[in-house]
């Protein structure tokens, strides 16, 4: 019998194993297929059989693509946007969680409550009043409606940061407190620190969402020094896609995948830990 469960359990798990493998492959396989058609000429990117490992590895592409698009001025953009979004935005909402976890105040939960029902507001619903209001206030083709909301906090950031947080011992509070620690002092140095998992997985969340964001750049900015590297890639496409030039877009689309690719990268382990320590709790 014992022998009979062991053959069961290895079982399970190959298949567990070959079936993540699989999935694995799905997701990688595209990423190093637009790397070989990077380091291609034009004209063999359609070569019958389909070549990964081209010949001539042409490089050519990668040194072109920052003449021919303000690709340059695109990521400049991206990385200022997202840096402060990232860095700002996490400050507040992890103070928001803290508040939410730890403290006690009036109407605490109707308005956590409230915070997480704006998440079934469809994004597109917002954008007609959002561009009215930034029309009025003149932010209309500037980063600023790329920066300033995501400055106020994110509220799924919140929502599990907020779960995070319940998990940690309240009596670190009132120790804290009884020694004569204020509110943001204990926030600062006890549950911060302790909450770096979470925040990590949270980063790369963020990061990955305002980094990617297409639409919101496309609504608010029309002038090229104010394009983001997505909005950058986009008019590759539009343009070498008609010249059938996918190497071009490829490059571009490359150099601009690698920082979240090394920040992932970076921030892998936490992203894991904190996801299976976190938990849902009321």
């Amino acid at each position: 019998m014992a022998r009979t469960n062991t053959a069961a359990r290895r079982t399970g798990t190959a298949i567990a194993f070959v079936l993540m493998l699989l999935g694995g492959l799905t997701m990688v396989l595209p990423f190093l297929w637009m790397l070989s058609t990077s380091l291609k000429q034009s004209n063999l990117v359609f070569g019958y059989p389909p070549q990964w490992i081209p010949d001539p590895v042409d490089w050519a592409n990668y040194v072109e693509v920052w003449d021919v698009a303000p690709l340059a001025t695109g990521l400049l953009n991206s990385a200022l946007v997202t840096g402060l979004v990232v860095v700002v935005g996490t400050f507040s909402s992890t103070m928001a969680a803290f508040a939410f976890a730890k403290l006690e105040f009036p109407h605490k939960r109707t308005i956590f409550y409230a915070l997480l029902a704006t998440i079934m507001i469809p994004l597109i619903v917002l954008l007609i009043p959002q561009f009215l209001v930034y029309i009025e206030i003149g932010w209309i083709d500037t980063l600023l409606p790329l920066i300033v909301p995501g400055l106020l906090g994110n509220v799924t950031m919140i929502f599990f940061l907020r779960q995070y947080m319940l998990g940690l011992a309240s009596e670190l509070l009132e120790a804290a407190t009884i020694d004569g620690a204020g509110y943001f002092r204990i926030y600062w140095s006890i549950f911060l620190p302790l909450c770096r998992p979470a925040i990590a997985a949270n980063v790369i969340i963020v990061f990955m969402a305002t980094w990617n964001d297409y639409l919101t750049p496309l609504i608010f900015t029309n002038s090229p020094e104010n394009s983001t590297v997505q909005l950058v890639i986009a008019s590759l496409n539009s343009y070498y896609a008609e010249q059938t030039d996918f190497p071009m877009i490829m490059a571009a689309s490359i150099i601009a995948v690698v920082p979240v690719v090394v920040l992932f990268s970076l921030l892998q382990k936490h992203f894991v830990d904190s996801f299976a320590f976190s938990g849902i709790k009321g």
